[in-house]
């Protein structure tokens, strides 16, 4: 499995049940820890270090979702505002990975294009595909 290279150290996210880190390529990385409930302040914690970490430079992000347990309502309403990510794909492997995005794309408008993935190797190539492409496309794949 090809992972995203680094440029910095892995920071920790607010409340410690993530990291993100900003690659060579560009992309942010967020990884959530295996079985966290996220919650507002978590996913606001999580924003907050994106935007931090992207000063005044937009950048596309990969969300490692596989294994979270759940979302709750305040942290889709957080994840649903603008940052500074400028298309998002997240990332899961399993069928409650899928019912977790399916739901958030189905009741929020992403504040960018927004896709689901099953393939690390397709996320990252959609990623890199540029802002002009697939706009709107906020569906699970």
């Amino acid at each position: 499995m090809r992972e995203v290279g680094t440029t910095m150290t892995a920071r920790t996210v607010p409340g410690g049940k993530g990291t993100l880190e900003l690659a060579d390529a560009g992309i942010l990385h967020l990884r959530w820890e295996r079985g966290v409930q996220i919650e507002a302040g978590d996913a606001q914690g999580a924003m907050n270090l994106v935007n931090e970490l992207s000063g005044a430079a937009s950048h596309p992000m990969l969300v490692d979702m596989a294994t979270t347990a759940s979302v709750s309502r305040g942290a889709r309403a957080v994840f649903a505002k603008p940052c500074a990510a400028s298309r998002i794909a997240l990332l899961g492997s399993s069928p409650v990975d899928r019912v977790i995005a399916n739901f958030f794309l189905g009741v929020h408008t992403p504040p960018c294009p927004t896709r689901f993935f099953t393939s690390r190797e397709e996320a990252l190539a959609w990623l890199g595909s540029g802002p002009g492409q697939d706009l709107g496309s906020s569906t699970a794949k």
